[in-house]
């Protein structure tokens, strides 16, 4: 019988042992998914069986900048000297930017005694304004953070048919609370506890507030 040629010889071999060492590489791992987070279950509200009796509100979704305006968890490494690099966590998300879920923290709040009602309404006599300013994990060393929390709040009242609005105020409102770990989950937990503490500051304030007559 005919034998086959050298060369085809040569390359059935090749070929055999190119196909074992493709079965012993290891098969590339599954993409990780981000850990999602948010900030829990709401405050606990006062007493809401009966009807919201307070000034009615109309409270507008909190504005962020750009470097907190993101699904991102972010933290800042101070004992580096990198306290204004912002760097994001590669496996942990906010289900939604942190500027979402301060407006519907601060709106529950709200609603426990007063009507809250759309921006702008006509149907408010005051509009709050706010801007989250801050809301990282600051680390003081490798084994240290903190959960930061800035809120900025304005008081307008509420646009008349005889003139504009007029200013009833502005606050800053700032919290922090130590991270029980180093790492995203530990850094979100502070960040709720960070936020409780500012979204009562803030409603305890504008609960003093009343639109001139």
């Amino acid at each position: 019988m005919p034998t086959a040629p050298l060369f085809l010889l040569r390359a059935g071999v090749l070929l055999a042992i190119a196909a074992l060492a493709g079965c012993s590489l290891p098969l590339p791992d599954k993409p990780v998914r981000a850990e999602p987070y948010d900030l829990g279950l709401a405050l606990p509200l006062a007493d809401n069986t009966h009807a919201a009796s307070g000034v009615p509100l109309a409270l507008a979704d909190v504005q962020a900048p750009a470097a907190i305006d993101t699904r991102h968890m972010v933290y800042r490494l101070l004992y580096v000297g990198d306290a204004q690099q912002p760097r994001p966590y590669a496996q942990a998300r906010w289900t939604m930017p942190p500027a979402q879920l301060v407006t519907q923290r601060l709106r529950d709040a709200l609603s426990a005694q007063h009507p809250v009602v759309a921006a702008s309404s006509a149907l408010a006599a005051i509009d709050i304004q706010a801007r989250l300013d801050e809301f990282s994990q600051l680390f003081s060393s490798p084994s240290e953070s903190t959960g930061v929390v800035r809120l900025r709040v304005t008081a307008f009242t509420a646009p008349s048919a005889a003139g504009g609005s007029q200013l009833l105020g502005q606050h800053l409102f700032m919290a922090s609370r130590p991270a029980p770990t180093p790492d995203a989950n530990g850094g979100a937990q502070a960040l709720r506890l960070a936020t409780d503490d500012v979204v009562r500051q803030a409603v305890d304030w504008i609960d003093t507030l009343r639109p001139n007559p």
